[in-house]
């Protein structure tokens, strides 16, 4: 077995339970270290099947992560969910949530093709694209509901970038401390980003770009379109610029989605995870220039942020 790249070995532990996992006949020939994840270690293993070809895996192993147990298992019932429908989610193949059999808490999944795509160039074509993908998302309706969304910041929690607009982020922080608005359920990637998003991008010419997979399914809940929304806005916003944050859920509702009718729930929803990002910029922008946007410092994206917000302040506010 080859590693492709440094960090790609699997730990034997682990190694002997994904070749249980594997057709009679079948063996582990090459791994390699997929880069773009925060929490997980994540890794192609590429298989020698019986016939002298080859397919490829991906392992998703959480080291020394405190949800681990409750984010995998939760991406194996998505997965085992999204099996047969629409959605272009990877396959489960094994799950070892509590690591009764790994080094750690793992999960085996299919490969799915594509890349994920986060350049300025061609965003217009893919905004739409993402927007209609995140509507079919929530048009699923699991025969048991999962769990309820879990906020991921409190107004007492908020970070306010140096220099930012005092009085926008103090305004702001006042709107997440109102009770959240009511909403109708549904089921929720909770987050849904472009980097979490595989695309085919053809060479220039009349095919566009396509989405070939959704990925990281580990904190699937039930809760408002809004909320999804929000979290894909903030991250175009941050990547892209604030225009293209706000620009987001228009696209959603020309895709057929529908979001809180009323401007100060759209709001809550929309402030509540730009400000959330707040706590956690540089662990955001950090997978962002390893894939190569390398202008995205942590600074370049608090100011990005600060701008969002602001916009969102005298857009909605």
């Amino acid at each position: 077995m080859t590693d492709r790249h440094e960090g790609a070995a699997v730990r034997p532990l682990t190694l002997a339970w994904v070749s249980r996992h594997l057709e009679v006949g079948e063996r582990v020939v090459r791994t390699e270290a997929l880069h773009g994840g925060i929490t997980a270690e994540m890794r192609r293993l590429t298989i020698g099947t019986r016939d002298g070809g080859t397919r490829d895996l991906v392992l998703r192993t959480f080291v020394d992560v405190e949800h681990a147990e409750d984010w995998l298992t939760r991406e194996a019932g998505a997965l085992t969910l999204l099996t047969g429908t629409d959605i272009p989610a990877p396959g489960l193949v094994a799950v070892d949530p509590t690591a009764a059999h790994c080094a750690y808490p793992s999960l085996l999944m299919t490969h799915l093709a594509g890349r994920t795509v986060l350049d300025d160039e061609g965003l217009e074509a893919r905004v739409p694209l993402l927007a209609r993908q995140l509507v079919a998302i929530h048009a699923v309706r699991p025969a048991e509901q999962p769990r309820g969304y879990v906020a991921w910041s409190t107004a007492d929690s908020i970070v306010t970038p140096k220099g930012a607009d005092a009085a926008a982020w103090a305004a702001a922080t006042d709107v997440i401390r109102r009770p959240a608005p009511p909403y109708e359920g549904r089921f929720l990637h909770r987050d849904f980003h472009p980097g979490n998003v595989l695309f085919d991008v053809p060479p220039p010419g009349p095919a566009g770009p396509r989405i070939t997979g959704v990925v990281d399914w580990a904190v699937t809940s039930w809760g408002p379109a809004d909320l999804d929304v929000a979290h894909c806005s903030t991250n175009l916003a941050l990547l892209h610029g604030p225009a293209w944050g706000l620009r987001f859920a228009e696209a959603y509702e020309a895709a057929g989605g529908i979001l809180a009718a009323a401007a100060s729930e759209r709001l809550y929803w929309q402030v509540r995870d730009g400000l959330a990002c707040s706590e956690e910029v540089q662990l955001v922008a950090q997978p962002w220039r390893e894939a190569g946007r390398t202008e995205l410092t942590t600074r370049a994206v608090e100011e990005r942020l600060d701008a969002y917000v602001t916009a969102l302040m005298d857009t909605l506010g």
